[in-house]
């Protein structure tokens, strides 16, 4: 078998939170699906509730260190990425647009990428669409067609929505994203003085 790397970006700010509960579901689905294909697959989760202040720092130095610095990384190797955000007034939340902002600009270009979002009622849903998606196509990912929405009453045991719910989203979802990273060969592995940073980055360059 094969090995894969997922990176889970997840910005749920509580904790539990249900962004991180869609977050792993939709892991788990996408680990099945690359399984069933003979393909193992690692799971990273990168919290970004744990990183703010680092992700702060970054963006006032242009300076990562520390977990910052590896969660990045983790990002820039990954075979395929799961990003989740909490939906606020009508978009992803502020903490999550300011790691995509201290992303690598090429960082996901090419790369599969899986969009989730939850919010409190089912309104919000078409922020994955005018909000996520246009996010991503900008960083020219390959973003997976089917993004999932999660609101609150979808985690009920008969859903909000009786002719997609909640699980038969995240299995298509997850079988897209298997799908997509599976026809590409495993990136790289990091080599020895990858997260040494430049000189320029040193000097704010």
């Amino acid at each position: 078998m094969s090995d894969r790397s997922i990176v889970v970006v997840s910005a749920g700010l509580s904790q539990p939170s249900s962004t991180r509960l869609l977050a792993d579901r939709l892991a788990d689905a996408t680990v099945a699906e690359l399984a069933q294909r003979g393909i193992t697959a690692k799971v990273e989760t990168v919290e970004l509730r744990d990183l703010a202040h680092e992700i702060v720092n970054m963006t006032l130095t242009g300076f990562a260190s520390g977990p910052l610095r590896e969660a990045l990384d983790k990002v820039d190797r990954a075979d395929g990425v799961i990003a989740v955000s909490p939906v606020f007034s009508a978009s992803y939340s502020g903490l999550f647009k300011s790691f995509v902002d201290v992303l690598d600009k090429d960082a996901l270009v090419g790369r599969p990428v899986l969009l989730g979002a939850t919010g409190g009622t089912a309104r919000h849903s078409l922020a994955l669409e005018y909000a996520l998606r246009p996010l991503f196509a900008y960083l020219r990912a390959d973003v997976v067609p089917t993004g999932v929405f999660a609101a609150t009453d979808d985690w009920a045991d008969a859903g909000s929505d009786r002719v997609n719910p909640l699980p038969d989203r995240i299995r298509r979802a997850g079988r897209q994203l298997a799908e997509e990273v599976a026809d590409r060969e495993p990136s790289a592995p990091a080599g020895l003085y990858d997260a040494v940073p430049s000189f320029e980055d040193l000097l704010g360059g």
